[in-house]
């Protein structure tokens, strides 16, 4: 499902819009070790930064919740978004195609807030935004909190494009309860900077830092399976499907992933993980659920799995569909740490009503050698 994204102007809508990707907020940043060397004088040079080390953290991904025609979630670095979601019996816009609107308030005193515009397939003439209105009245707001705040005043919330004409008009039910929520996951609940529970207190919103993940880089050839193997892996993950190769690719170390497709259905195949090192192979090891485990669903595979998974640049990927519009499921990223895979980034949608980008519910910062 093509995904553009489009924001109004900078003096319109201060925020940056990432491109069409798996999760909707740009990942946590990678971090590349290096050696600290003490300086013969400490005070004439100014120290190193001391090289990020692996946290060892069990990944905790955040609860997503619906308030009326709007889903909620923060994810671990208590960076929060609010998604409208559409109507269940259509997509009604201008354009013929689904225009979706996401807000997000990053976390701390600062909390910056961002307003991303999305449109599945409409011609980008079209989808251009350049201004709102809320229930019917434009609105003379310059920057995305005010408006973010504005919002949870009114009833129906119009994108409006070149010609002054409503590209979308999203509902506004539950909008200023989301945004409580917000207020009350940041911790700005009677402060100044809160959104909608404003009150007279400085912030004392928190920044929760981020948990880090050391990785290997990926070297080496990858293993070549034989027919036997094939056939033995194949009775172990119980695959039903046929006509796929499965995938093997160098991790390092002299091990290799195989992503073995086991079952498919309209929009979704099912891979089983295992890891050659040498002649022995077994089921891959991860440090959270992967793949329809994270939803909630039976993989139908006994060992660990991936849907409609990837391995490029040391990052396995897994898009876990909903259903075929692609706007519900679950979105992760894991890197290997010579061990098992870590979840690095984690992003869902529970609610299939037409919003394809995702709120993001984990992050971890990824340490390469």
């Amino acid at each position: 499902m093509m995904r553009n994204s489009a924001l109004l102007p900078f003096s319109i809508i201060a925020a940056a819009v990432a491109g069409c990707s798996p999760s909707s907020q740009p990942a946590a940043p990678e971090t590349h070790n290096a050696t600290t060397a003490t300086p013969p004088d400490a005070r004439a040079t100014p120290a190193t930064p001391a090289a990020v080390t692996d946290t060892h953290i069990k990944p905790t991904p955040g609860a997503l919740k619906t308030f009326g025609d709007w889903a909620v979630g923060c994810d671990n670095g208590l960076r929060c978004t609010l998604a409208a979601l559409l109507p269940e019996d259509g997509f009604p816009s201008e354009t013929g195609s689904p225009i979706t609107l996401n807000i997000t308030r990053e976390p701390g005193p600062a909390g910056a807030v961002s307003v991303k515009i999305a449109t599945d397939n409409a011609p980008a003439q079209a989808a251009h935004p350049t201004g709102f209105a809320i229930d019917g009245r434009p609105t003379a707001l310059r920057d995305a909190a005010s408006l973010t705040a504005a919002m949870a005043n009114g009833t129906t919330l119009s994108v409006r494009g070149a010609n002054g004409h409503a590209l979308v008009t999203l509902s506004l039910k539950g909008a200023a309860a989301a945004l409580r929520y917000i207020d009350a996951q940041q911790g700005r609940v009677g402060s100044t900077d809160a959104i909608v529970a404003k009150g007279p207190a400085p912030s004392r919103a928190p920044t929760p830092p981020l948990p880090a993940i050391a990785t290997i880089a990926p070297s080496g050839a990858a293993a070549k399976l034989t027919a036997a193997q094939i056939a033995t892996l194949r009775k172990r993950a119980t695959c039903t499907v046929e006509g796929f190769t499965p995938e093997t690719h160098a991790l390092g170390g002299g091990k290799s992933l195989v992503i073995f497709p086991c079952s498919t259905g309209a929009y979704n195949l099912i891979s089983a993980l295992f890891i050659v090192d040498g002649a022995g192979i077994t089921p891959a090891q991860f440090d959270a659920p992967a793949g329809f485990e994270a939803t909630g669903a039976d993989s139908g595979t006994p060992v660990k799995s991936v849907i409609n998974g990837a391995f490029e640049n040391g990052v396995l990927t897994s898009d876990a569909k909903g259903r075929g519009l692609g706007d519900c499921g679950v979105h992760q990223r894991f890197v290997w740490d010579g061990t098992r895979f870590r979840l690095s980034e984690q992003s869902e949608m529970r609610e299939c009503r037409g919003n394809a980008d995702f709120i993001t519910t984990w992050r971890a910062r990824v340490i390469r050698p």
